[in-house]
């Protein structure tokens, strides 16, 4: 196990054992950093854009190279936004914008990893208006 700290002063674990699963390891960081940079951006641009998101979440995957060093070599990112008349082509901007011109950690990984988007947008059943409790 180690402790990282930041140039924030804010220390995040690291379990590099590969058995006891204590914390992330540095590689599962990686794909939680660019998860969490994107989400910023997604989320970000959305609001701007005046869309109903009651809900946000991204999964990210990566493949690794089975040779040492074992870094990732492909990352695919999955948005999926919840609400209420979210717009496709809003949604599909955002992610974009995200992908090639804001986030840092994407624009770090390239262009040794090839990086992937994909998204799904989940309507939520508005109660207010069609009565349901």
């Amino acid at each position: 196990m180690f402790i990282g700290v930041g140039g924030s002063g804010h220390a995040h674990l690291f379990d590099t054992s590969g058995e006891r699963k204590r914390a992330p390891s540095p590689m599962e960081m990686l794909l939680s950093a660019i998860g969490a940079c994107t989400a910023a951006d997604v989320v970000s641009i959305l609001a701007k854009k005046r869309q109903r998101v009651t809900a946000y979440r991204v999964e990210v995957k990566g493949e690794r190279r089975e040779e040492f060093p074992r870094r990732y070599q492909a990352i695919h990112v999955h948005h999926i936004v919840t609400g209420h008349g979210v717009s496709q082509s809003a949604v599909a901007s955002a992610v974009e914008l995200s992908d090639q011109k804001y986030c840092s950690v994407a624009a770090s990984l390239r262009p040794t990893v090839r990086i992937s988007t994909s998204f799904e947008i989940i309507e939520e059943a508005d109660h207010a208006r069609t009565g349901d409790a």
